[in-house]
C-alpha cells in the first residue's frame, strides 16, 4: 500500500513537471514571437530614395546621420533624374521619389497616387569655366546663349572663346526649373546633355568657354557661378524670390507612407538637419523661406 502510494505521488510529480516544462516552453515560444514581432517592427527596414541628383547630397547626409542612430535602417540613395524618381515611386519601385519639381508638372506621372513632402529649397545658378572672364550678364543674355544666339563670349565681353554649352538630361528637375525660371521657358540648343551634377561640374570646371548650370549645393572654388542683372543666388535672394531660379525639394511616397518611413521624413525637417545639414550644403530651409510658389507659378508672401 504504502508501494502504491509512493508511485501515485511520484507519477503525479512527474506529470507536474511536465506540465511545467509545457508551460514555461509555450512561454518562451511566445517571448520569442514577442521578440521577433518587435524586430520586424523596429528592425531590418529598407529604404531606396531614388531621383533628383540635386536632392541626393542632402539626403545622402541626412541618410548617414539617421542610421548612425537607427543602425536597425537600411537607406539607400540614388540619382538618375527628378523623371526617374517620380516614375518609379508611382510605380512602387522604390519607397520614395525624389525630384526637383511638383509631380504635376511631369508628363506621365499620375501625380494623384503620390504625397509630397518638401524637405527644402535648392537654388539653381548658371555656372562658367573660371577662364571664360564674364561674371555678371543679363537674363535675356542667358537665353541667347542656351537657345544658341549668342555664341561667343567675347560677345559678353569675355575671351574670344567660343561658347560650349553643356545642358541636363530631358528628366532633369534641374533643366526644367533651370528652363522654366532662367530661360522663360525657351527652348534650348541641342547639345551635350548629362545627368548627373557631379559630371557637369567636372566638365565645366576642365573645358574652356564651358557654361551650364547647377544647383548651389555643387557650386566650389571650381567655377564660376554667374550673378544675373547684378543680383546673386543667394539663400537671401532666394526666400525673397529676387533671385527666381528655385525650386522646392520633394520627396514623394506612393501613398502616405508607413510608420518607419515617415520616421526617416520626419528627421528631414528635424531642426538638426534644417539649420544644421540643409544650411551647410547650400539648401535653403523650408521655414525661411519669404514666399511661397505653387505648382502653376503664382508666388505668394508668407506673413
Amino acid at each position: 500500500m504504502k508501494k502504491l502510494g509512493f508511485l501515485i505521488l511520484a507519477t503525479g510529480l512527474l506529470l507536474a513537471g511536465c506540465g511545467n516544462s509545457g508551460s514555461n516552453a509555450a512561454d518562451s515560444g511566445q517571448a520569442s514571437n514577442e521578440s521577433s514581432a518587435s524586430g520586424a517592427a523596429s528592425g531590418n527596414v529598407e529604404i531606396l530614395a531614388v531621383g533628383s541628383t540635386a536632392l541626393q547630397p542632402l539626403v545622402q547626409a541626412a541618410q548617414e546621420s539617421f542610421t548612425s542612430e537607427n543602425p536597425n535602417y537600411m537607406i539607400t540613395v540614388q540619382g538618375g533624374g527628378s523623371g526617374t524618381g517620380l516614375s518609379q515611386v508611382e510605380a512602387g519601385a522604390v519607397t520614395i521619389g525624389n525630384s526637383d519639381v511638383f509631380a504635376e508638372e511631369k508628363d506621365g506621372v499620375d501625380a494623384s497616387k503620390l504625397v509630397d513632402h518638401k524637405v527644402a529649397v535648392v537654388g539653381m545658378a548658371p555656372v562658367v569655366n573660371k577662364e571664360v572672364g564674364v561674371k555678371d550678364i543679363s537674363k535675356q543674355d542667358l537665353i541667347d546663349i542656351f537657345t544658341g544666339k549668342t555664341k561667343n563670349w567675347s560677345e559678353l565681353g569675355g575671351k574670344d572663346q567660343e561658347i560650349a554649352v553643356i545642358n541636363r538630361a530631358s528628366g532633369s528637375g534641374t533643366r526644367a526649373t533651370f528652363e522654366k525660371w532662367g530661360l522663360d521657358g525657351a527652348e534650348t540648343i541641342q547639345t551635350q546633355e548629362q545627368d548627373s551634377s557631379g559630371t557637369v561640374r567636372k566638365i565645366v570646371a576642365e573645358t574652356p568657354g564651358a557654361i551650364s548650370y547647377l544647383a548651389l549645393s555643387y557650386l566650389d572654388d571650381s567655377l564660376q557661378a554667374l550673378t544675373i542683372d547684378g543680383v546673386e543666388a543667394t539663400p537671401e535672394n532666394i526666400a525673397t524670390n529676387d533671385w527666381k531660379i528655385w525650386s522646392y525639394e520633394h520627396m514623394y511616397t506612393n501613398g502616405e507612407p508607413d510608420a518607419n518611413v515617415k520616421t526617416f521624413l520626419d528627421y528631414m525637417l528635424s531642426d538638426d538637419i534644417q539649420q544644421g545639414v540643409v544650411k551647410e550644403l547650400g539648401y535653403l530651409p523650408i521655414t525661411e523661406m519669404k514666399v511661397e510658389r505653387s505648382v502653376e507659378g503664382e508666388v505668394t508672401n508668407i506673413n
